[in-house]
């Protein structure tokens, strides 16, 4: 729980040195919805509330987003984010137990890079071999409904 004790205008939590959602977002590079999805995933933690019932966010909070928004763009998932999350938050972690968790997701981008390249290549053939003309004949087609190519 963020650390604002008693309900607060948002002028004042301002003041205090709270962002709004908005200006949260804005300073993280993450959407409002996205903000609520992670709070809601305890991802970071619930938002305080001023006497209006607007979420107020720290500097910890848009430092935890950004962190988020990096390791989404890397290509985590959203339980690996969460583990490298309370990874990050420990200072007594082990640096091994990060690296295994990257060498994992190195090998998964390897395997769906060699598939996206499989599935590429047959598409390429494919697409070789339509003649792309007024002609109704098309292996791309028959090869989608599972008949053999059109002579």
């Amino acid at each position: 729980m963020s650390a604002l004790k008693a309900p607060a205008e948002l002028s004042e939590a301002r003041q205090r040195g709270y962002y709004s959602i908005g200006k949260a977002a804005e300073l993280s590079g993450v959407t409002p919805k996205m903000i609520r999805y992670y709070e809601s995933l305890e991802l970071i933690p619930r938002a305080s509330r001023t006497v209006g019932d607007y979420r107020v966010y720290t500097a910890a909070d848009i430092h935890t987003l950004r962190f988020i928004r990096r390791a989404r763009s890397l290509g985590f998932s959203m339980d690996e984010i969460g583990t490298l999350l309370s990874l990050w938050r420990n200072q007594r972690r082990a640096s091994e137990q990060v690296k295994r968790i990257a060498q994992k997701h190195v090998a998964d981008l390897d395997h769906k890079i060699a598939e996206l390249q499989s599935m590429r290549a047959a598409l390429a053939e494919l697409a070789e071999h339509c003649h792309g003309d007024s002609r109704p004949d098309c292996p791309i087609l028959a090869d989608l409904a599972g008949l053999p190519p059109p002579q």
